[in-house]
């Protein structure tokens, strides 16, 4: 197998993050999306979407989307459980993993791709106001992941999952987006901290 990577967007960074913490090695395919490699006909072949990571299993099975692959690796490699553990533990964390991935993260991507001159020709059309508009939408996301850390060590409770991978990555998507986690969020700056110590955060 191997697998189609886009350096720093995103996306790759989680699977990557993911990958690193199962202890899993997979052959990477560089994609220089700067360069919009990832427009290009042999990508479009795998993925008409045009979008990163994508993963191409040896029988030529071809599966995107950051989540799915993940999944598929948990299925060959349940430990660590990075979905979580029984009914409730999954349920919490595909909750809290889709309530970073659906709203914070598409808030600060949005302000981001939006605003950003270097994008003008990735989101088109580039709508400037929509991009402000989701400043305040990712501080009142933020807030409620604040929240959830006061009572909890990770973002789904007490052991490290996909949840956090994915919200690591959206905080760290804060500075290109001209965005930080306020001083007051006393909670998310020390989860953050945390998280990005693990030596997958390197990935």
């Amino acid at each position: 197998m191997k697998l189609y990577d886009g350096g720093r967007a995103p996306n790759p960074r989680r699977m990557r993050i993911f990958l690193a913490e199962k202890g899993i090695e997979v052959p990477l395919i560089p994609v220089d999306m700067a360069a919009m490699e990832h427009k290009s006909p042999g990508i479009t072949a795998l993925n008409p979407l045009q979008r990163l990571p994508i993963l191409e299993l040896d029988d030529g099975t071809i599966l995107t989307e950051s989540v799915a692959i993940s999944r598929y690796f948990e299925e060959l490699y349940p430990e660590p459980p990075l979905f979580g553990t029984g009914s409730l533990g999954k349920a919490l964390v595909e909750m809290w993993n889709r309530r970073v991935e659906l709203y914070l993260m598409a808030a600060i991507t949005a302000a981001f791709r939006h605003t950003h001159p270097a994008m003008i020709e990735w989101e088109i059309p580039q709508v400037p106001a929509w991009g402000e508009a989701n400043r305040p939408k990712a501080l009142q996301y933020m807030k409620i992941m604040d929240d959830q850390l006061a009572q909890n060590e990770f973002i789904a409770g007490s052991a490290f999952s996909i949840a956090d991978i994915t919200l690591l990555v959206a905080t760290d998507f804060l500075k290109p987006a001209k965005l930080q986690i306020p001083e007051e969020m006393g909670h998310l700056r020390r989860w953050q901290a945390e998280v990005s110590g693990r030596p997958s955060a390197r990935a």
